[in-house]
């Protein structure tokens, strides 16, 4: 399974990072949009449960290649 870096914003500045499949992030970005409540999100080490009315923000990286010390 692909996995993609995402960081999770919460009120109150926290943020989880972690790497979660297309698919999970794609299921994380419905639930948020259909409302509050609890979201279980798989991420590659693990499952968390994520309480949707304190998600400020989500932020996705892209896979595209970097020159220089990224790379």
């Amino acid at each position: 399974m692909n996995y993609v870096k995402a960081s999770i914003g919460f009120a109150g500045g926290l943020v989880l990072a972690g790497r979660a499949s297309a698919d999970a992030l794609d299921e994380l970005h419905k639930a948020l949009t259909s409302g509050a409540g609890w979201h279980e999100l798989a991420l590659e080490d693990g499952t968390v449960r994520l309480d949707l009315a304190q998600v400020a923000y989500v932020r996705v990286e892209s896979d595209e290649p970097r020159v220089g010390f990224g790379a």
